[in-house]
């Protein structure tokens, strides 16, 4: 069951499709405050949700803040990240009701989950205008069903889209690309995706491309799809003051450009220097934003991905004026006290970055509505992945178009997917990753991963091997780095090249079972990745487990995450089968009973669970998904105590949007 709460005159988010009649009645689970919410935790009380946050698989014991933010250091310290995802599960313990919660506003919500007092939960809204949904009625799946079905169904993209993509800031030219492509293939690697970051771009101008770097993207496109690659570019939200640029001209011309106090557009800097942000909450913007794509499409591109839209600012004129003078009144001075040079110098120049006072200072126009941007900050990124997926269904209609974002908001999951932004090549960012798929999926955004390896500081090869030995089974399998940091294909590390190249194709020798969990988890609004607790609630030693994944209905997966480790402790709730892989055809099998184990994985080895009376369809290894043969498979199976095993098989084109036909699925039984 769903009761809808509306408190003061909110503003549409469209985060959710269903219409749920408002109720009067009194709020259940919560206790009013002066600001927000409190809900008093039984002692073994677990709450999931936050989507994109920092910290383990359950939320408690910390506080967080929904405030989309370009924050580049992924520490357990940090509030918040890229996303804004207000939906609460909480699994109430000690035989207490589980029930979720859901707050629909586009401002800051601040949560206290026992970071204060242990047994208290509280959340606190910016704003007196908001709606609140509370889910109750049955199990953690099926609460968490009945609010993917409230929000809508999650973005499906195309099927080539969950093969490999290779990125990095540092492709410079048509020639890099061509070289990244041909190493891949000259090394015997799959490869379906290779990104490329804002070097193609002229002057990094939105929609332009380098006619020096890139003379003919339409041809690139073109002879990289004939082997099975395709060009991925990014867009980013600043639009480039030029008034040479059509698409700064017509943004200026039409007023599609967020506002200063005083009319005039604002601006701040970001990558191409000084920009205008276009108003991606007023639809007419959108359209004509999403127009913009068509110069891409027009090149044969058929994926996108969206950054640096929370907004990221670098700086605004304003406040790098004002820094400036600050500045030159200390140079003046022949001894700068520490108060001074920390408070002034230090502070003053990382406060220009993403300052709150330049968020309060421009406005958008909300259904005729002057609203400051800081009240629905976390609309903006959204809302631009929201403008393409929206535009493509004109531009390439009936097709699927690949698109993920940096910034998003619960409703923006129904348009792209996401990744989870610029993490470092440490192993504490593998496990974060293990443990924000879950919540992020929660919150309807599947197509999801991290940057493989590692965005920032310098992959090393074990880690590339055991980031790759998870990422394997993520929905968007991304391996991206920055520019400056050690360069890390695959190809380059040398020593462990033969167990890289096994475990990609394991990944490609998956997809059916992986494309089919995908399918269902949108069409049925079950689950890809979930934590153990849902299935095993009374189960407290499986309630517990912050390093494992149930992955659909018959897998579990538990990754080594821990450098030099040659194994790991895996809890195992029920007996399942235990394959460790080193390929797609050398393996070994050990039914495990129940409990816990210490469970032995050599660096080249991944471990792979398969539960009672579940099976794995197993494709022969393909070097990109076009190529994959789902004719012939191989069925890894657990049989059950009848002896059988089956599984659930999704099958299509890959490419249109014909999801729903009955067609597509077939049920393959082991016996």
């Amino acid at each position: 069951m769903i009761q809808h709460f509306r408190f003061g005159s909110p503003l549409p988010t469209d985060s959710v499709v269903q219409e749920i009649p408002v109720s009067a009645g009194p709020v259940p689970f919560l206790t009013a405050e002066k600001d927000g919410w409190g809900y008093r935790m039984a002692p073994d009380a677990i709450v999931y949700g936050l989507g994109e946050m920092p910290r383990g698989i359950n939320k408690r014991g910390w506080h967080y803040v929904t405030n989309n933010t370009d924050e580049s250091r992924h520490s357990e310290d940090k509030l918040s990240y890229y996303g804004a995802h207000n939906f609460l599960l909480i699994d109430g313990g000690a035989g207490r009701e589980c029930f979720g919660v859901f707050i629909d506003f586009p401002g800051k919500v601040r949560y206290d989950i026992g970071y204060t007092e242990y047994d208290t939960l509280r959340f606190s809204i910016e704003e007196p205008d908001y709606a609140l949904y509370i889910i109750t009625g049955g199990d953690l799946n099926d609460i968490s069903r009945q609010f993917r079905q409230l929000i809508g169904r999650s973005y499906i993209p195309p099927k080539w889209a969950f093969g490999l993509a290779q990125s990095r800031f540092g492709y410079k030219t048509a020639e890099d690309v061509r070289e990244v492509a041909h190493q891949y293939k000259e090394n015997d690697l799959p490869l379906d995706m290779i990104c490329m970051d804002i070097d193609y771009m002229q002057d990094y101008a939105d929609f332009t491309v380098n006619k020096q770097r890139f003379p003919d993207l339409a041809a690139l496109s073109a002879e990289l799809k004939a082997q099975g690659i395709r060009l991925v570019p990014i867009i980013d939200a600043g639009v480039r003051i030029d008034p040479e640029n059509p698409v700064c001209a017509e943004g200026l011309a039409n007023g599609s450009f967020c506002t200063k106090a005083d009319g005039a557009p604002f601006v701040a800097a970001v990558w191409p220097g000084k920009a205008y942000f276009a108003d991606f909450l007023r639809p007419e913007v959108r359209e004509w934003f999403g127009r913009q794509y068509k110069a891409l499409t027009d090149c044969g591109i058929e994926g996108f991905w969206n950054d640096m839209n929370e907004p990221a600012l670098f700086y605004s004129p304003e406040r790098l004026n004002a820094f400036f003078e600050s500045m030159d009144e200390l140079s003046r001075k022949d001894n700068i006290v520490q108060d001074e040079f920390f408070g002034k110098v230090v502070e003053g120049a990382l406060g220009l970055m993403n300052a709150p006072a330049d968020y309060a200072s421009f406005y958008h126009d909300v259904d005729g509505r002057r609203v400051r941007h800081d009240r629905v900050h976390n609309l903006y990124g959204g809302n631009m992945t929201r403008a393409a997926g929206e535009a493509f269904a004109s531009l390439r209609p009936g097709k699927r178009t690949l698109l993920y974002s940096r910034s998003s908001f619960i409703g923006s999951h129904r348009y792209g997917g996401i990744w989870l932004g610029d993490n470092a090549s440490t192993w504490a960012q593998l496990l974060a990753n293990i443990q924000m798929m879950p919540n992020v999926q929660l919150c309807g955004f599947l197509y999801t991963g991290a940057d493989l390896c590692g965005f920032s500081y310098d992959a090393t090869p074990d880690l590339a091997l055991r980031w790759l030995e998870f990422g394997l089974f993520t929905p968007l399998m991304r391996n991206h780095s920055t520019d400056g940091s050690r360069m890390q294909e695959y190809y380059r590390f040398a020593d462990m090249l033969p167990a890289l190249r096994k475990m990609l194709r394991l990944r490609y020798a998956l997809l059916p079972y992986l494309y089919s969990t995908f399918m269902q988890a949108a069409l049925e609004n079950t689950s890809y990745f979930r934590p153990l607790g849902f299935d095993f609630p009374t189960d407290p030693d499986a309630r517990e487990v912050q390093d494992q994944l149930l992955l659909g209905e018959g897998v579990m997966v538990a990754p080594v995450y821990t450098q030099n480790a040659s194994g790991r402790h895996v809890y195992l709730p029920e007996s399942m089968k235990l394959y460790r892989i080193r390929s797609v055809d050398d393996y070994d099998t050990e039914l495990l009973p129940a409990g816990h184990h210490y469970v032995r994985c050599a660096l080249d080895e991944v471990l792979l669970f398969i539960r009672p009376g579940h099976a794995v369809p197993v494709a022969k290894p393909a070097n990109c998904t076009a190529q994959l043969d789902e004719t012939s498979l191989t069925l890894w199976a657990c049989p059950d105590e009848n002896g059988s095993a089956r599984c659930r098989m999704y099958t299509d084109d890959g490419e249109t949007s014909d999801f729903a036909a009955p067609e597509h699925w077939k049920v393959l039984e082991s016996n």
